[in-house]
């Protein structure tokens, strides 16, 4: 069985959700996580440090197809990418479950429906500490439980925002959010979009998830230590090789291995992990370990007013799906809107290389908001391992329907009393929701792993993170990967001490 029950590659919302669904079932669990936990400093606070500095960004590159060299912006640290992230924890739309006609092309559907990953939704609501209120969204799926706090408040600007929305006949609501807002102004009066996690007021992986997971005495949390590769005979996972501290080689041994690196990532050592029985990877059978790659088609708006003052501090607190399901042609999807994080000065300044008084000056007098569309999965949109190298070769898709949406939120916008918009898409240096790589399935032949989130072709792996996700939606997946997360942990908590057939 080797010196561990469960190894879990990676300490993000996918593995630190999964630790603390384990932990109480006594069996003995490993995180292991590249990075080290994320110490407060000046810094976390410091706009022009985090966006014109980069005092944050991981040194690691990437490769693009064409063989050019980028910074993913992918953090490593404990509580991975949601250490920086925007805290909204939508759920999927029921309808996002099923197959769906976007302009793009039709969507294949989820091997499971909304209504078996309900329970976890609620569940992962109630560990992430979520803020919401179901109420005024035509979208909203049903569900079982209330949100356990009530929604962060709108500052005034953006209240007059949500009447000018609502106004036009749409149906603003309020974001569901996981932060402390009292908690997280404390320390300084920044928004939390994009700005590190320091002092536990965010409700990421690491304050939440792997808390939890820790008061338990069977559950280890190693940190700096990179895994190189996955060790396999047969149809079992027999090792999990990795570098510690000074690059000190190791190899370690569980009984079970639950990869949980993230979407490139996780695909990445599959590939990585080729020997003579697996050529083309652990796990890849089907030969769609890489391949399906998703990432949001994201779209930052500044919508100015040169007679009006954005006087927010925060400002993410609405959204509108009133588009997410029609409103396109034939009644085709568009997206999601929500607000940004609230854009100051050096910000701008940091993203744009605007000067900073013009900076400054716009970021004062505009307000920001973001338009999000579904990226269908496509097998030639990929992530491959070449040289010990990522490369990643991304295709986007359902370009139209994004360019729509957009022209329709900028409409909106003027309307709302913000006459000039500014509109910018995220690069792909800009993580903006990775997905796909390790696609859920019931045939083997067509995914990596079955329902329950172990590998086709092997009897002790599996995989919670947002690679098995089928479709991206148009939702931040934050919540999707948690609850999906605790449901594995469900599953292999009924079955202690078995080879699960999965």
């Amino acid at each position: 069985m080797g010196d561990w029950d469960d190894l879990i590659i990676g300490s993000g919302m996918g593995g630190a959700t999964l630790a603390a669904a384990l932990a109480p079932t006594g069996r003995r669990v490993l995180i292991v996580e590249r990075g080290e936990r994320l110490p407060d400093s000046p810094e976390a606070r410091d706009a022009t440090a985090i966006f014109r500095r980069g005092h944050f960004r991981p040194k690691e590159t990437w490769l693009d197809a064409e063989g050019r060299p980028f910074n993913p912006g992918n953090y490593a640290f404990v509580g991975g990418n949601t250490k920086f992230y925007g805290a909204v924890l939508l759920r999927y739309r029921a309808e996002d479950f099923r197959p769906l006609r976007h302009m793009g092309g039709v969507t294949p559907g989820w091997p499971i429906s909304y209504e078996v990953l309900e329970p976890f939704y609620a569940a992962a609501e109630h560990l992430y500490r979520v803020r919401g209120d179901a109420a005024g969204d035509p979208t909203e799926p049903p569900r079982s439980r209330p949100y356990p706090f009530p929604p962060v408040p709108d500052e005034p600007d953006i209240a007059a925002l949500r009447r000018a929305f609502a106004a036009q006949g749409l149906h603003p609501s309020s974001l569901p959010l996981g932060v402390d807002l009292e908690a997280w102004l404390r320390r300084a009066p920044t928004t939390w979009d994009a700005f590190p996690d320091s002092t536990g007021a965010k409700s990421d992986a690491e304050s939440c998830a792997l808390a939890e997971a820790l008061r338990h005495p069977n559950v280890t949390l190693m940190t700096g230590t990179r895994v190189v590769r996955l060790l396999a005979e047969g149809r079992r996972v027999t090792g999990v090789e990795v570098e510690g501290p000074q690059g000190r080689p190791a190899t370690l041994r569980a009984g079970r291995v639950c990869l949980c690196a993230g979407a490139v990532m996780t695909a990445g050592l599959l590939l990585a992990s080729a020997n003579a029985a697996h050529p083309a990877g652990l796990a890849n059978g089907s030969g769609q370990v890489g391949r399906n790659f998703m990432n949001h088609n994201l779209t930052a708006m500044i919508a100015v007013n040169p007679f009006r003052r954005n006087r927010t501090v925060y400002e993410k607190t609405i959204q509108f799906n009133d588009w997410y399901l029609t409103g396109g042609p034939g009644g085709t999807p568009l997206g999601n809107v929500q607000m940004l994080g609230r854009v100051t000065g050096p910000i701008l300044a940091g993203e744009s290389g605007l000067p900073l008084p013009l900076a400054h000056w716009l970021a004062e007098h505009s307000i920001h908001i973001m338009a999000m569309s579904e990226d269908l999965p496509d097998p030639d949109s990929r992530v491959m391992w070449r040289d010990g190298q990522i490369v990643l070769d991304w295709r986007r898709t359902n370009v139209a329907a994004h360019e729509l949406l957009v022209r329709r939120l900028k409409g909106a916008m003027r309307r709302a009393g913000w006459p000039i918009v500014l509109a910018k898409g995220f690069p792909k240096s800009k993580p903006s929701h990775q997905c796909g790589t390790a696609r859920m399935g019931e045939d083997p032949a067509r995914s990596v792993v079955d329902v329950n989130l172990k590998a086709h072709d092997l009897d002790n792996l599996y995989i919670a993170d947002a690679s098995v996700l089928p479709t991206s939606a148009a939702v931040n997946p934050s919540l999707t990967v948690a609850a999906l997360a605790l449901r594995l942990g469900a599953h292999l908590g009924a079955h202690l001490g078995e080879d699960l057939p999965g």
